[in-house]
């Protein structure tokens, strides 16, 4: 995102110091955006989206950050959800969408998704579950209130966004944020990360 804030906007390291866990990237860009004192025209937003898009694939593919990857867990647990007929998994992401698919298709996640809501439709965090709600029904999923949802997340503002719905809330602490801090915030149920599947299974109410 700095690199194609850059490209586009000339502003070098627009994002440091500006908190982005947990955030819409929608949001993020206007808080860049207004701290470098620059208007977010349509034109100029749908330029730095294919700026970012072209950034992204080609970064995606460096050495970097040595946590870049699968966290524990993860597969084994969407494996276990995938087929099941009481279960269906969506994304609900501050990512645009366009950027998830590239993150997820990467690592080969984006199959197991048939839908979701995403960054770029909701700037406001907090909006993502009615929309997913209804990205669900639309795709074809089931209709269900969000009192009947689990929202899964690594930061605060996952936790806040499904308390804000009434939907039940699993934190995973593989993120930015600890065990402790995620409890704080009010998670239902916390896990230092995804590994145990059963224990996941049993949160989340399925039947093993």
């Amino acid at each position: 995102m700095s690199l194609a804030f850059e490209d586009v906007l000339g502003v070098r390291d627009a994002f440091q110091n500006l908190p982005m866990a947990g955030r819409t990237d929608s949001w993020i860009l206007a808080d860049a955006a207004a701290a470098h004192r620059i208007s977010l025209e349509p034109a100029l937003l749908e330029r730095f989206e294919h700026a970012y898009m072209r950034r992204l694939r080609s970064e995606i593919d460096k050495p970097g950050d040595s946590r870049k990857g699968v966290m524990p867990g993860v597969l084994n647990l969407l494996d276990a959800l995938a087929d099941r007929g009481d279960v269906f998994l969506a994304l609900l992401t501050g990512n645009l969408e366009g950027a998830a698919r590239i993150k997820l298709e990467y690592f080969d996640l984006w199959r197991y998704f048939r839908c979701g809501a995403f960054g770029d439709k909701a700037p406001d965090r907090n909006g993502l579950l009615p929309r997913a709600l209804t990205a669900v029904s639309a795709c074809g999923g089931p209709s269900f209130a969000s009192a009947d949802a689990t929202v899964v997340g690594d930061t605060p503002l996952d936790i806040a966004c499904a308390k804000f719905s009434n939907a039940r809330s699993i934190g995973v602490a593989t993120g930015m944020h600890s065990v402790g801090e995620l409890r704080s915030a009010g998670a239902d149920v916390v896990f230092a990360d995804l590994s145990d599947t059963a224990s996941v299974l049993r949160a989340l109410s399925v039947q093993t």
